[in-house]
């Protein structure tokens, strides 16, 4: 059993003792103190709640609803949702703040509670510490009878999120349905089984094969979209002569794409693809984290733009997008963040550009694919010894490459000309996880390897 508290909400699996797991205790506790928080810090008594359709989700639900009722706490909500649409809705609703039930692409035992502020956008490390707080302070006092918070449901965000979509400037609705679209989905039976299909049909494409899209919480492989777990998508669209497949998360905030050759297109390159159609279009900066490839530098740059990097973590990649007037950022891990939507990820945006790109450039989705820079991104990690000093690792290494550009807001990353290597100490475990990335899968690896024997040289 596991219970993971941080700055951005609590996750867990399900069942076991309290403080060991995501138990009905631990849901009402942390509950109560983001409700405390959000009152003490706003005066707002109006919350936003939504779902993914995990199997837990509505026991979930009906503990997150039923605490913030009980400190005076007003709920609009959206049952069965996405995370992008809570984070549209609680600006839409004047909430100050939101509550989105999801484990994104954790397996179907996790769940978690997401925490947003009044603009939609998940709290603050500041805000999060102060949460966690209040979360250990039993002295927490309750409404009476007469100050109960009530419910509100409100299922009209599917439609209002879709009509935000296609509002953009930039999604180009009559350049899809002229392209006429045949795609695959797989939706992981969560609720992008309702939202894509639903904003598919309104951006025109008639023709679509639905894999996995009943909303019940049973996913049928893996749910994060990684190569690996995607070979019956794969299989869907060269069976039906598919022009491309779409993958989607648990909360649909994560989106990746499969060719027609049933070959992915590799998710560091969904958000590549948008921002390379954005900055075709809207002169400006973007940004991704750390960890994520270079390919959107290169585009970016050859845009004649500034590329920006932030620390890992969606919402630092936000606070860098603002600093800087990014017009479009995100993570590698097909998180597309769009500020003319929301500062947020948003598979259902992406969707909207990615579609508009590819339809007006002619070309098939593999075909666009081989117009971005080639790159390949290896993920290890080494082990240590509990209690060593990692920090004091990490400085020996960036002491090591002092001559190379050395970035060290997230750990050390280091580069190499157009390669680079990331080495990320883990909150939990002693553990140092390293990324890297060349032109090829081998030079990637043997990057890799190189400042792992370095590491070991070090601790000899």
């Amino acid at each position: 059993m596991t219970l993971i508290k941080s700055i951005s909400g609590i996750r867990g699996t399900i069942g076991g003792k309290a403080g060991d797991a995501l138990t009905p205790v631990d849901i009402i506790k942390f509950t109560a103190a983001y409700g405390k928080w959000i009152l003490e810090k706003t005066g707002n008594n109006k919350i936003v709640v939504g779902r993914d359709a995990r199997i837990s989700g509505e026991m979930v639900r009906n503990l997150v609803v039923g605490t913030l009722q009980s400190i005076g706490i007003d709920v609009v909500d959206l049952g069965l949702s996405t995370t992008p649409t809570v984070e549209v809705a609680v600006p839409d609703e004047k909430a100050a703040g939101g509550i989105i039930l999801t484990a994104s692409h954790n397996p179907k035992q996790w769940n978690a509670l997401k925490l947003l502020n009044n603009r939609g956008e998940f709290i603050s490390d500041q805000d999060g510490k102060e949460v966690l707080a209040l979360a250990e302070d039993s002295d927490l006092s309750f409404a009476d009878v007469d100050s109960l918070g009530k419910v509100t449901y409100d299922d009209s965000y599917l439609q209002k999120h879709i009509d935000k979509v296609l509002a953009l400037p930039l999604v180009n609705v009559e350049a899809i349905k002229a392209a006429k679209f045949k795609v695959a989905i797989d939706a992981v039976n969560s609720t992008g089984g309702i939202f894509v299909p639903a904003l598919l049909k309104a951006l025109g494409v008639e023709t679509v094969y639905e894999l996995y899209c009943e909303p019940n919480g049973h996913f049928p492989h893996n749910p994060e979209p990684l190569p690996e777990h995607l070979t019956e998508i794969s299989k869907v669209v060269r069976e039906n002569k598919a022009d491309l497949g779409i993958v989607v998360d648990p909360d649909v905030d994560r989106l990746c794409f499969v060719n027609e050759d049933g070959s992915m297109f590799g998710e560091e390159y969904t958000l590549v693809a948008v921002a390379d159609y954005v900055l075709k279009n809207t002169p400006g900066n973007t940004v991704s984290n750390l960890s994520s490839t270079r390919a959107l530098r290169d585009v970016t740059e050859e845009a004649g733009q500034v590329y920006n990097a932030a620390a890992v973590g969606e919402v630092n990649v936000v606070n860098k997008m603002k600093e800087t007037n990014a017009i479009i950022g995100g993570e590698g891990n097909g998180g597309v963040i769009y500020p003319e939507s929301h500062y947020g990820r948003d598979a259902l945006v992406g969707i909207g550009l990615f579609l508009s790109h590819l339809a007006q450039s002619g070309k098939t989705i593999s075909e666009l694919r081989a117009t971005y820079p080639a790159y390949f991104i290896s993920k290890n990690k080494i082990e240590l010894e509990a209690g060593m000093d990692i920090d004091g690792l990490l400085l020996k290494i960036q002491e090591k490459y002092k001559d190379q550009p050395i970035n060290t807001i997230d750990g050390v990353k280091i580069e190499f000309d157009k390669q680079w290597v990331h080495l990320r100490k883990s909150n939990t475990e002693p553990i140092i996880r390293i990324y890297s990335e060349s032109a090829s899968e081998q030079q990637a690896n043997e990057l890799a390897e190189k400042v792992i024997s370095d590491i070991k040289e070090i601790l000899k």
